[in-house]
């Protein structure tokens, strides 16, 4: 299977360490030229510098912009006016107690994890039908599905972005675009690294910390591991070529067989 996007050009939002991180290099790899995303132009150009040293010759265009405001994500589509994959990575996600989550906190992970998708997606998705191709992804987690008993509110915006993706993909019917979530497992991140130390401890060797967490925390997990964000990138470059062009309106899982269900 040869994935090959030359020609092609692709935003990944969030993009500056983690499965974003990941998702630039696999794209760059396939030959895509790729906007690395992030709120601080000095991260955004030292991520943009990692692509190019992992992939030599990569096409990187540094796009440092705050998608999860209006005004951000309007100097974004002014940067890239012509974006054929668009991968909505962004997200924030923490541990809370179900009944301290204020509403300040929930129109937070909305306006993150949700509104800044809705908002590219509804300003490149005009363009990629008119040119007859494209490809939109919205990086979901198995959380959408499985709630977390300890960020309900992280869970409820990923179920939210399921149906983004498939409003969406309606919307697109017949074009040639392509609509899709990524349900996501537990995955090796910096963020999830400080959770496994929070439940685990800080001073368990990794390798034994994971397990235990996996054990302990995500006992439906037939992986028993982490995934590491590369394994998520396979699967995004995949449903950003060519070979994927009968997958749309779908929820595709890379989540190790942590939902417990043979259907998506």
């Amino acid at each position: 299977m040869r994935l090959d996007l030359t020609g092609r050009t692709a935003l990944v939002t969030g993009s500056t360490q983690g499965i974003g991180a990941a998702i630039a290099v696999g794209l760059a790899q396939a030959g895509a030229r790729v906007a690395v995303n992030g709120r601080r132009p000095g991260t955004v150009a030292e991520a943009a510098d990692r692509v190019r040293t992992e992939v030599p010759g990569a096409d990187v265009v540094p796009a440092p912009a705050d998608v999860t405001t209006p005004e951000g994500a309007a100097a974004l589509t002014e940067l890239l006016p012509e974006v054929d994959i668009l991968v909505n990575n962004l997200g924030v996600f923490g541990a809370q107690p179900a009944l301290e989550i204020s509403d300040a906190e929930w129109r937070g992970y909305f306006d993150t994890n949700v509104l800044s998708g809705v908002r590219l997606t509804r300003s490149c998705l005009p363009g990629m039908m008119r040119r007859g191709w494209g490809r939109v992804l919205h990086v979901a987690s198995d959380s959408a599905i499985v709630i977390p008993e300890e960020m309900i509110h992280y869970g409820v915006s990923k179920t939210a972005l399921l149906g983004v993706a498939r409003g969406f993909a309606k919307a697109a019917a017949g074009s040639g675009v392509t609509v899709n979530s990524v349900i996501a497992g537990p995955t090796r991140t910096r963020g999830v690294e400080e959770l496994v130390r929070q439940r685990v401890g800080p001073d368990v060797p990794w390798e034994q910390a994971q397990r235990a967490f996996m054990r302990d925390h995500r006992p439906q997990s037939l992986l028993r591991r982490l995934i590491e964000p590369a394994e998520i990138a396979n699967l995004v470059v995949y449903l950003s070529s060519p070979l994927a062009s009968a997958t749309t309106g779908a929820a595709v899982r890379v989540d190790g067989g942590y939902v417990d269900s043979i259907v998506p």
